[in-house]
């Protein structure tokens, strides 16, 4: 502000001050309110105040104190915001000048603002969101995002860190607890003091860490004997509190004898006993069958099957003549004995009862002597002339022989299988069964596997086939990242005359495990020259600083790759993104940070356990090379220059100078050519068709090198030790810093000309 005939202040010169004055005020003050009394302070008096046109002159555009001349007080203008002016920085304070005229005299005014709680700590997330797994051991810390608070009185942790962890002080269960809700509250050192709140959701993560139990331990079934093939007699179940895979139950037989496993066989997956022979009561009435039920993590369970077979009437009674007598006299007595006969049945109780009868037309009658014997005896006097012709009967059996007419048939029409990849060798995966309906020799079924070709090796040396009992064992550790998945055919043959075979096809699917640790491709970690990320002063808040790239060969979420800083110089100006790596400042840089920063990432995958990977992130906070030339060193740790490769770059330099002279004699032999070429068409008056190359007035940068191409050198006065660097226009700052290098660094740039036909031709 300037008056009408008046040397504005900003161009008097004083050589020293007349005076100055310190006054303290809280923040948000309303208008009006009183700072302090600028004319008693500074010795003045009221009437030179309003006299010598007293005012205030600010540096900034904002004035927040007002001068009452008429009163000789200062007051607060508008609104003073601490934060707003000073940020973090205490004690907070802000200075004018008060000028007066005839005589010009200046005063210094300083006015500090004293902080008021008047801001609430805010967390930069109202959720987290945390997976615990249910094995982590009591005492295992896991860190948290901390609250802000933009006033200074903010508390700190009892050991004077600002750091927030949440520590597990019991054990956790998923089955009986599978999430956990916390709220975690922040406070400030205000009075009275304000909080602010986070909500923390915990995910408890299942381990195998339950067996199976049985259903029931013992388990009852009948079955009618000679029962079909393919019957179901009875079904075994079982519970896992685990979750997931491992929750997951199959069932096997344990301990059976070898003629149980020809008639029953148990489903894996859904526990149901399955008849898979023929059953014979008179061979055996019943039989016990013990069933494991088994997790993928070794837990089990055994339980107990026993199967009551069930006669069923399917024999003949069987009739053998003992004694007989072809010959009897017709004067013989009643009663006299003519046969003896043995009458069996097979079958049991009320199936073998038997009841034996002759015709009773008959002067024959039949008496029971002994159990399973009887007498057929004379029932009246026999008379040779009126008595028919006596005749007898006899059953003979005739056995059907065999004949390979049936082929063996599969139990699946394709099998589907699946193993985890780092398997050791000989595990056996599962049974292919195939049945044949024949008997004896021609049923006898044996197992072979299809020569094939799998990626180049052999399938024998994949798999293995068991040719009786048809087991397929992985004859090697399988490798997902290797293969996935593979079919080939297995054949059952029996053993008639002449054999008769099926084939199955069967497909084998290598599960994935977390055998691959994240691999770091970005920021490359060499043991030659160094990568710096340069952050410049004015950077904003949320600069991309670099980003961290990474892979994992794995697959599915054992490829899930998460990111998160170990350690940083500054935990408060950086931070990693969770899932793209990228590194960004979190507040604006400020003076007081240091010039070299070091950054640890952990990449880290989401398999069961994971595996990680730690890289080192350099960063320069400057504006320019030079700033940070002197910083150099301390990246490099003392690494030895290596001459070898100082003499291959020489080596190098030394080729493509050679090519490039002979490039461009070439070329002017070439246009010396053209040009007498020229010349003799020119003389010989035959019209003349100009040539222009390809892009020959290509100015919009579509060729292959762009209008601005940009690189930077560091210069030293050691020539072997000079380090050049090209990149690309419009791309992040980035320094190559050469161990060896102690000189300074100039940046240039280039511009393609456009070519045109004169210089073409």
């Amino acid at each position: 502000t300037t008056r009408a005939g008046l040397q504005t202040p900003e161009r008097v010169t004083l050589n020293t001050l007349s005076g100055q004055a310190r006054y303290s005020v809280p923040e948000e003050q309303a208008e009006g309110s009183f700072v302090g009394n600028i004319a008693r302070d500074l010795g003045l008096d009221v009437q030179r105040l309003v006299s010598g046109n007293a005012r205030i002159v600010t540096k900034g555009s904002r004035q927040y104190v007002d001068l009452k001349r008429d009163k000789g007080i200062l007051v607060v203008k508008e609104r003073i915001d601490r934060e707003e002016l000073c940020e973090k920085t205490t004690p907070c304070s802000f200075s004018f000048e008060v000028i007066l005229e005839n005589p010009i005299q200046l005063y210094r005014v300083t006015v500090e603002v004293t902080d008021v709680n008047d801001n609430t700590p805010a967390f930069p997330k109202e959720e987290m969101h945390l997976k615990i797994v249910e094995t982590a051991a009591p005492g295992t810390r896991y860190a948290l995002q901390r609250a802000d608070d933009s006033d200074v009185e903010m508390q700190s942790q009892p050991d004077g860190s600002q750091i927030v962890e949440m520590v597990l002080i019991t054990p956790l269960d998923r089955e009986k607890d599978e999430e956990h809700a916390l709220v975690l509250v922040a406070s400030d050192g205000g009075s009275p003091p304000r909080t602010g709140t986070a909500r923390i959701h915990i995910t408890v993560l299942d381990a195998n860490d339950n067996a199976p139990v049985c259903s029931k331990q013992v388990y009852k079934a009948e079955v009618q004997e000679n029962s079909p093939v393919g019957t179901v007699v009875t079904a075994v179940s079982a519970t896992d509190a685990d979750k997931g895979v491992n929750g997951e139950v199959t069932f096997s037989f344990a301990h059976v004898g070898q003629q149980a496993k020809l008639l029953f066989d148990v489903d894996s997956k859904t526990g149901q006993i399955k008849i898979t022979g023929s059953l014979d009561y008179e061979r055996s009435k019943s039989y016990q069958l013990n069933v494991l039920a088994s997790d993928h993590g070794g837990y089990s369970d055994t339980c107990k099957v026993i199967i009551q077979v069930t006669d069923v009437n399917d024999n003949s009674p069987i009739i053998q003549l003992m004694s007989f007598s072809s010959t009897i006299s017709e004067d013989a007595l009643p009663g006299t004995t003519v046969a003896v006969i043995n009458v069996h049945d097979e079958d049991s109780e009320g199936n073998g009862l038997v009841e034996c009868s002759i015709n009773n037309d008959l002067p024959f009658k039949i008496e029971s002597s002994l159990s399973g014997y009887y007498s057929i005896v004379t029932d009246d006097v026999l008379d040779r002339e009126s008595s028919p012709p006596l005749s007898n009967r006899k059953t003979i059996n005739v056995k059907v022989s065999d004949v390979n007419d049936n082929p063996p048939k599969f139990d699946e029409s394709e099998y589907s299988r699946t193993v985890p990849e780092n398997n050791s060798p000989g595990l056996s995966i599962f049974t292919v069964r195939a049945r044949d309906a024949d008997w004896g020799q021609n049923a006898r079924i044996s197992y072979f596997l299809e020569e094939k070709q799998i990626n180049g090796a052999s399938l024998n040396s994949l798999v293995s086939v068991n040719s009786e009992s048809g087991v397929i064992s992985a004859a090697k550790s399988f490798d997902y990242e290797q293969i996935k998945l593979f079919e080939f055919n297995v054949t059952a043959r029996d053993a008639g005359s002449p054999p008769l075979s099926s084939v199955v096809q069967v497909k084998l699917l290598v599960q994935d495990q977390n055998d691959n640790g994240p691999q770091v491709l970005y920021p490359v970690q060499t043991g030659g020259s160094l990568v710096a990320e340069m952050v410049p002063r004015s950077a904003d808040v949320g600069y991309l600083v670099t980003k961290v790239v990474a892979v994992d060969v794995d697959s599915g979420q054992n490829a899930w790759l998460s990111y998160k800083l170990q350690k940083a110089a500054d935990r408060a100006l950086f931070e990693v993104g969770l899932q793209n790596g990228e590194i960004r400042t979190i507040r604006q840089v400020t003076d007081k940070d240091a010039v070299k920063q070091r950054l640890a990432v952990i990449v880290e995958d989401n398999g069961q356990p994971s595996r990680s990977a730690t890289v080192i992130v350099n960063v320069v906070v400057a504006d320019s090379f030079p700033e940070v030339m002197s910083e150099f060193t301390d990246f490099t740790h003392d690494k030895e220059y290596n001459d070898n490769l100082t003499f291959y770059l020489v080596l190098a330099l030394a080729v493509v100078s050679f090519l490039f002279i002979t490039c461009v004699v070439v070329i002017i032999s070439v246009k010396i050519y053209r040009w007498r070429q020229s010349r003799v068409l020119y003389h010989s008056n035959l019209p003349v068709i100009p040539y222009y190359p390809p892009r020959y007035s290509d100015t919009l940068g579509t060729a292959t090198l762009p209008h601005v191409y940009n690189y930077d050198t560091c210069r030293t006065t050691d020539s072997r030790k000079s380090d050049c660097k090209f990149g690309r226009a419009g791309s992040q700052n980035v320094l190559i810093m050469d161990p060896s290098s102690t000189g300074t660094c100039s940046g240039y740039r280039a511009r393609r000309a456009s070519w045109t036909s004169q210089t073409l031709l």
